[in-house]
């Protein structure tokens, strides 16, 4: 606890000075206002990370790798979230119909995520039962990858929009760092084969092409209505919108995590875990 003025604020600052913490790990830990100076961040692996509101000043930053969501990111003196967007759009045209604003764009929107991971599974037919269950780099396998799409479908459409309070499959995955929540699944040490898993995952995506073959402009503008119990979304109420949007990013970038990573394991790169 540290006093200014009379009043107390928080746990004292802890100070590592001189320290040599190479290799340490720090895992769901607060550095909220943290400080680093002259530090060596070599080789540092960050995954899951709120990095809002960060200030770099004097870095070198180079052989970079940064994926996730770039928004009001200014490297000197430059907003390089539009030239990111603008980039990735130009390199995967299809990407801009997951912004849809209608009905009908909604419909083409899921045209397209059909179409596009029927080519990533014929792809995943090619590779063996185990190499579809190993990790690379730490991230979800490819099973893994499609139990977690099964469980933002239940998430977001079944549960939040359709109104089912528990719509969960033994199967489904939701993310790491979601907490335990009672009668939600969470195993990730079940091991389904491809045909097993794609059972669940194309039960799903048809409840999804039912939903926006009925979308009209009211439904779509309409928010859902809340839903008790525990689970995931929280029970109260989301622009339909919104819940569809969130389905259309999920389903859009795990595709191209799956395709990275069966291109790892295709070429015997990866770093598995």
């Amino acid at each position: 606890m540290w006093t200014v003025g009379g009043r107390n604020y928080g746990p004292p600052m802890a100070d590592f000075t001189g320290e040599d913490l190479s290799g340490s790990r720090f895992e769901r830990v607060d550095l909220t206002g943290a400080e680093f100076h002259s530090v060596d961040l070599s080789r540092v692996q960050i995954r899951g990370a709120d990095m809002i509101g960060v200030v770099m000043g004097s870095v070198e930053l180079c052989d970079v790798r940064i994926d996730g969501e770039i928004q009001d990111v200014v490297i000197n003196g430059v907003d390089v979230g539009p030239l990111i967007e603008a980039e990735l759009d130009r390199r995967q045209p299809e990407r801009v119909t997951m912004r849809p604003t209608g009905p009908a764009g909604f419909r083409e929107a899921w045209d397209v995520v059909e179409r596009l991971w029927d080519g990533t599974v014929e792809r995943a037919r090619g590779f063996t039962p185990e190499q579809l269950h190993e990790s690379v780099d730490g991230e979800w396998s490819f099973i893994e990858t499609l139990r977690h799409l099964s469980f933002a479908t239940d998430a977001w459409i079944r549960r939040a929009v359709l109104g089912d309070p528990a719509p969960w499959d033994p199967l489904d995955l939701p993310w790491d760092d979601m907490p335990d929540t009672p009668g939600t699944p969470r195993d990730r040490a079940v091991r389904p084969s491809l045909d097993e898993a794609l059972a669940l995952r194309r039960d799903r995506m048809a409840t999804v092409r039912t939903l926006v073959d009925g979308l009209t402009d009211e439904s779509l503008a309409a928010d859902t209505e809340p839903v008790e119990g525990p689970g995931w979304p929280p029970p109260r109420s989301f622009p339909v919108r919104q819940c569809l949007l969130v389905v259309l990013n999920e389903e859009w970038h795990h595709r191209l995590y799956a395709e990275r990573d069966l291109d790892a394991l295709e070429t015997g790169a990866s770093r598995t875990t």
